[in-house]
């Protein structure tokens, strides 16, 4: 389902209308901003919603025109199941190509209080050759770069009924990247294995007319994978350097297309540099983005929705409630039929804040059969008397995050925000109280990627804790907050209070973090969105009885190289671990670090 869009200014408290609109009978939901359907394909396209002038006029000429014919994207595009999005062998929608910047901007509305501001999409744009290709249903015959190859080792087997074509200089740059233990390296060996598995018991003939992709069990791909087995390339402009890889693969392509006139041949590549020569010298390149997760990050999951006006005229007509008392808290559920519970989400939040005066509604949904489902209240944690390690929600989405963090019943947590919106705080504060006071769980786990902003400092001495140390200001500087305790305790009692905070907090590297099992811990895992979806399942994957994990991130601050927020690993858990009952995610929308930071985050 359509999900609101990440908050353009963290800062400012998301309004109503920011949220997914509920509507019964429709799924996915309707974004607010969406007021038709053509706004909702715009919206989906990567374009901006138009202001009711440009609407009147966009019917007016629609009045005059014939209405172009849009494509359907592929159902196996949209399948739930599958573990990436789409790679470059999907068709194309035959939607409108995003505009420049400057004709995204919306007039300023004055429901807002500051001007919205709209990041750019990222649109992947394929080749000319690459949809006509699609359009008349042949085949084409990828040219894969080597770094397509050592970012996903599996790609081999990414492009359906294509046939996959390796220059001998990718064999060769995979030859000089095997060695060592990066990821890289691994990846590079992990191809090497599988090409060599490819053509085991193969004749050379065979070789020649391909080997099918699917040999080894990968139904998927249909195609067949061919070697370069002749060594005469095209020639390339003068003044290109012929000694260079990415220039040889250049003219391997070049002389495909002279070879097989009537096949679209298209060089995929993650090296922008090296699809821009490409399409310089009149050759069809196209990025890899069957890693990503989502084709765009606003419609990235956010576990909160606003129920309509109408809401409980239309569901509340058999109602049953009932309250329980769970973990020594008192709720009350709700179980409801009605056309919109097909579209919510185990765990995700609802809320109504009616604009008459009566009082709001907080829920969060327990369970979901056909179109019934249970609602449950929540705590309200902005209340002193619910404080956690004396810490209070300051506003609606930090009180959804601490239910999900103060309730045993959820193993997995992901908190999503941008700077100072209190995810660290909210996951320390939490960690705290439920391994001191409640004992929950037996200690605080935190971990982080080391990835530096600028330039890295180089080795640090010392122990495993004391290299990571300077890596963790960000919880020191919220321990100090959370740290300060009673006033009247003393010195002593103060000190005291940190020697136990500290001993119960243990900092730890990713690189030592395989074949571990932590059971009944408390684990954190800060700046996720540095994270591979690789890397990730193996942090995710140490969980043992009784231990729950926390991810915090802000995927408009990634750090690692080749990474992005459609493929980041923060990314792909919160998308494949919604609707999990175990499993929760919040969205924060509003910064409460200081009136300077918002200020700061809002003009700079």
């Amino acid at each position: 389902m359509p999900l609101p869009k990440m908050p353009t200014k963290p800062a400012t408290m998301l309004l109503a209308k920011d949220y997914p609109q509920a509507e019964p009978g429709k799924s996915p939901v309707r974004p607010a901003s969406a007021k038709t359907d053509a706004d909702l394909e715009d919206l989906i396209s990567g374009q901006a919603v138009p202001t009711p002038k440009a609407t009147k006029a966009r019917k007016a000429k629609a009045a005059n025109e014939p209405a172009p014919v849009q494509a359907v994207a592929p159902a196996e595009a949209r399948d739930a199941d599958a573990p990436l999005a789409r790679g470059p062998s999907r068709k194309p929608k035959q939607g409108p190509i995003a505009p420049a910047p400057a004709a995204r901007l919306l007039e300023p509305d004055a429901d807002q209080p500051h001007p919205a501001k709209h990041k750019p999409v990222e649109v992947n744009v394929k080749s000319s050759t690459s949809r006509k290709a699609d359009r008349s249903g042949t085949t084409k015959v990828f040219v894969l770069d080597t770094n397509v190859l050592m970012h996903d080792p599996t790609s081999l087997f990414r492009f359906e009924e294509h046939d996959v074509y390796l220059p001998m200089m990718t064999l060769e740059e995979l030859d000089n990247h095997k060695k060592g233990m990066s990821e890289v390296a691994r990846n590079a060996r992990q191809v090497s294995r599988t090409l060599d598995a490819l053509i085991a018991n193969i004749d050379d003939d065979a070789i020649e007319a391909g080997i099918p992709l699917a040999k080894l069990g990968n139904k998927d791909a249909k195609g067949r994978l061919f070697f370069q087995t002749k060594l005469d390339a095209a020639p390339l402009p003068e003044g290109l350097p012929s000694g260079k890889a990415d220039n040889q693969i250049l003219g391997v392509v070049r002389a495909l297309e002279e070879q097989m006139g009537g096949r679209a041949i298209v060089l995929v590549s993650k090296d922008i540099n090296m699809r821009i020569k490409a399409r310089a010298l009149g050759l069809p390149a196209e990025d890899y983005f069957n890693d990503h997760v989502l084709e765009d990050t606003d419609l990235l999951y956010s576990g909160i929705v606003q129920l309509p006006d109408d809401f409980w005229t239309k569901h509340g007509k058999d109602m049953e409630s009932w309250q329980e008392n769970k973990n020594g808290n008192s709720a009350t559920y709700y179980r409801m039929t009605g056309p919109l519970i097909p579209t919510l989400l185990v765990n995700q939040f609802v809320f109504m804040e009616p604009k008459n005066g009566e009082s709001p509604f907080y829920g969060q949904v327990k369970q979901i059969t056909g179109k019934t489902a249970v609602f449950q209240t929540l705590r309200d944690y902005s209340h002193n008397k619910n404080n956690v390690w004396g810490i209070t929600a300051r506003n609606r989405e930090q009180n959804f995050a601490l239910n999900l963090l103060m309730n045993p019943e959820c193993d997995f947590v992901s908190l999503l925000g941008q700077a100072g919106t209190g995810k660290t705080l909210l996951a320390l504060a939490a960690g705290l109280a439920q391994v001191l006071e409640t004992k929950q769980y037996n200690e605080i786990i935190v971990t982080r990627v080391t990835v530096p902003v600028g330039e890295d400092i180089g080795f640090l001495p010392g122990t495993e804790e004391e290299k990571m140390s300077p890596w963790m200001g960000a919880f020191d500087d919220n321990l100090e907050v959370l740290m300060k305790g009673d006033g009247d305790a003393g010195d002593w009692g103060r000190a005291a209070t940190q020697d136990l905070i500290r001993s119960r907090i243990k900092i730890k590297s990713l690189n030592f973090m395989r074949g571990r099992t932590f059971v009944n811990k408390f684990l954190i895992i800060d700046e996720a969105q540095n994270l591979t979806p690789k890397q990730m399942k193996t942090l995710v994957t140490r969980a043992g009885p009784g231990t729950k994990i926390l991810c915090l991130g802000n995927i408009a601050q990634i750090d690692t190289p080749y990474l992005t927020e459609g493929s980041s690993g923060l990314t792909y858990v919160v998308d494949r671990f919604k609707g999990w009952s175990h499993g929760g995610h919040v969205t924060l929308a509003r910064g409460e670090r200081s009136r300077l930071a918002d200020h700061a985050s809002e003009v700079l």
